[in-house]
């Protein structure tokens, strides 16, 4: 007997390019509440949000090729063709490449690794970091609202704008979740996203952009505290996403705790947030169980989006993490990596039912 395969699943395979070839399961796209001081004492001084859940898909596996039927030709429809043509054989003219200062993301990499890519159609994982981003931007304007004091004020309202984006260990996820919230939170209107790699010891955000750059490309944020003479917009790279820009790491340094936990790291940070008004700074930082700069980072920033993985982290390591990373009076929990059950649905299919 052959069983249909139903809207809902076919909807859920938008962004999981591999899922019609390999037997897993996928994200579940349920919120799930968590009460404060559950996954911390009390006296910690953290204060827990709401946990949703994301996905992160295995980075390896084969690329499906166009025709299958996986949403493969429906999402690369939305990148534009000059990133997919390198000859003029289909009739599209070849492309030379973005304009001067301006780095091209490969949208048929972040394709091809189920994360989100700039334009595509809207889809689970796309309406999942969408609840996602709209808790961080309630949160942040409740930050900036929420203070006494006009010296304060002004200092909260513009930390405000910061989120670091971390785990516990490495492997659960957090860099997939740092990229897929900056994408998601430049679509949001009159704003500027800037994604910092700030995991010093293994930088690879750049890398899962597609973008090829070493320390000795253009300086990046540990060459920014180590030289005051460096003015930290210099070493801001503009993206053809319009409204993304990138921080790279910089030059490796054995003193990299050091330097952010220097006074010249919250004068750059404020100097990155008084540049512009609508921007948005998101820290991608290392696991706070694995390197330190994770925790003295968290003193600076407004929020913390700590990811958990479902299959994976402990409930000691998210008591652990969470006690590192309270210097930071907001931390929210994103459950990543959750199993999907069939028959129960999966948010953001709602936008599939139409084909």
């Amino acid at each position: 007997m052959t069983v249909q395969e139903s809207l809902i699943e076919r909807a859920a395979r938008v962004y999981d390019f591999g899922a019609h070839l390999r037997a897993r399961e996928v994200v579940a796209p349920k919120v799930l509440p968590w009460e404060r001081g559950v996954c911390a004492p009390a006296e910690a001084g953290a204060q827990l949000g709401t946990v949703v859940v994301s996905h992160e898909p295995p980075a390896t596996g084969p690329r499906p090729s166009p025709g299958n039927d996986g949403g493969w030709d429906d999402t690369l429809a939305a990148i534009p063709a000059e990133f997919l043509s390198d000859t003029d054989d289909d009739g599209v003219e070849p492309w030379d490449g973005p304009a001067p200062g301006i780095a091209a993301i490969d949208r048929t990499m972040l394709a091809e690794k189920g994360m989100l890519v700039p334009g595509a159609p809207v889809g689970a994982l796309a309406e999942e970091f969408r609840l996602v981003k709209r808790q961080l931007l309630l949160t942040a304007r409740d930050i900036a609202a929420g203070v006494a004091g006009a010296d304060k004020a002004a200092d909260t309202q513009r930390r405000a704008r910061t989120i670091l984006v971390g785990s516990g260990k490495p492997g659960e996820g957090k860099t997939f979740c740092a990229i897929n919230l900056a994408i998601s939170l430049a679509a949001e209107r009159e704003v500027e996203i800037v994604l910092v790699d700030a995991d010093f010891a293994k930088p690879d955000v750049m890398a899962s952009l597609g973008l090829t750059h070493t320390p000795d490309d253009s300086p990046g944020l540990l060459d920014v505290l180590a030289d005051p003479t460096i003015d930290p917009e210099t070493c801001i790279i503009r993206t053809d996403v319009p409204q993304l820009s990138l921080l790279p790491a910089g030059k490796r340094s054995h003193s990299d705790t050091e330097l952010l936990a220097s006074a010249r790291t919250a004068r750059v940070l404020d100097r990155l947030l008084e540049a512009n008004p609508a921007r948005i700074i998101v820290f991608d930082t290392s696991p706070a169980l694995a390197a330190s700069p994770a925790s003295v980072l968290a003193l600076l920033v407004g929020q913390v989006m700590l990811v958990v993985r479902a299959d994976r982290t402990t409930e000691a390591d998210v008591h652990a993490a969470v006690q590192l990373l309270d210097g930071c009076d907001e931390i929210h929990l994103v459950l990543n990596a959750v199993a999907y059950e069939p028959g129960r649905g999966r948010f953001g299919s709602y936008y599939g039912q139409g084909e």
